[in-house]
């Protein structure tokens, strides 16, 4: 039986250092932003970025393969193309210990560019293939197979199959797990994400960024979002948007809400409750996968039945040792202790 079901974008992340001036160029000028794929052969080209760093990424993919990692019964489901870039995705996957059922499109396979520009990181995603998932690919028993879905925040886009694999899971009693991806997603999608959570046996999974433009969203507030410190975003979090969760999960198994505030440790509210569980912050190399392990430690915890409190102390752990390295670009056996510690649940 498969333990998570991990559904969402397959991205190749690409680490470069670029110059401000060919940032420019190329219009790589925002945190985070698209770029058609001429424009990414272009990148690929002129900053020898086929030598670069390279892991498997998208945020599915990433718990999918961190999941494994932990000893976890894992697949990912995904459309990618039939390049070299594809054949390097799989090769990552399987190389983890995880599964793979992927739609090969003759899209090019997606890739995100991870630019360090003067020391600042943007993003830059030709995401290709990635966007040519729908629900007709996604059949019952993929879904009925599983202890957990997991989904991208990035396909909430895709109304269609989100709706889809949430009604076939909530017909088996299947919780699924959405990472809110990131603070676009969380102020537009915010409705939807609510009413999911409300119909639908779900686990959301947001940072300090997300939630709190998640929460003036549902709130209609225009106030300040940003330039905050992260003491100051666990204030607001801990005073304003733990007692808003508190009250829409009070009473009930589901919606369980994580909200990750990085060097700050995690705060999970559910059945009304809240477990605040801190941790120590690190100088990180990257921060690229780090959301994505947390929510891979989670998850594995809680289906091998620890407590949430237990589930959010591991995700802790496993984050900050993705926070060394590039990527999810880590070896196996630096988890190992992690997986050691995940014993079977009981029967």
């Amino acid at each position: 039986m498969t333990e998570l079901l991990c559904i969402g974008n397959p991205i190749v992340d690409v680490f470069i250092e670029m110059e401000d001036s060919l940032a420019k160029k190329y219009g790589i000028v925002e945190p985070a932003q698209h770029i058609d794929r001429k424009t990414a052969e272009l990148i690929l080209h002129e900053t020898g970025a086929d030598s670069a760093v390279k892991s498997s990424g998208g945020g599915a993919a990433n718990v999918a393969k961190i999941a494994a990692m932990l000893g976890m019964n894992t697949v990912f489901s995904g459309s990618i193309g039939q390049d070299k870039f594809a054949a390097f995705f799989e090769q990552e996957l399987a190389e983890a210990g995880a599964s793979s059922v992927l739609i090969k499109t003759n899209e090019k396979t997606g890739l995100c560019f991870v630019c360090s520009i003067n020391g600042v990181i943007r993003f830059a995603a030709s995401p290709g293939a990635a966007f040519c998932l729908n629900e007709s690919h996604i059949e019952e028993k993929l879904i009925t197979d599983a202890e957990v879905v997991v989904l991208d925040g990035y396909i909430l886009e895709r109304r269609p199959l989100v709706q889809h694999i949430l009604r076939m899971a909530n017909h088996r009693g299947i919780p699924v797990a959405l990472d809110v991806a990131s603070i676009f997603q969380a102020k537009n999608k915010a409705e939807d994400i609510l009413t999911y959570s409300r119909n639908f046996p779900l686990f959301v999974f947001m940072n300090a960024d997300e939630a709190i433009v998640f929460f003036n969203t549902i709130r209609k507030s225009n106030e300040n979002e940003f330039d905050l410190s992260e003491k100051e975003k666990e204030v607001i979090i801990m005073r304003d948007v733990c007692p808003m969760l508190k009250l829409i999960t009070e009473g009930e198994i589901h919606p369980i809400v994580v909200i990750k505030l990085g060097g700050r440790g995690a705060v999970v509210v559910a059945g009304g409750n809240i477990y605040h569980e801190e941790t120590f912050s690190i100088l990180p190399q990257n921060t690229v996968g780090a959301g994505d392990a947390f929510c891979a430690a989670f998850l594995a915890a809680w289906i091998r039945g620890k407590s949430l409190s237990q589930c959010a102390v591991l995700g802790n752990k496993v984050a900050r040792e993705i926070l060394k390295v590039p990527g999810t670009n880590i070896k196996s056996d630096k988890l190992k202790s992690f997986a050691k510690g995940l014993v079977l649940k009981a029967d």
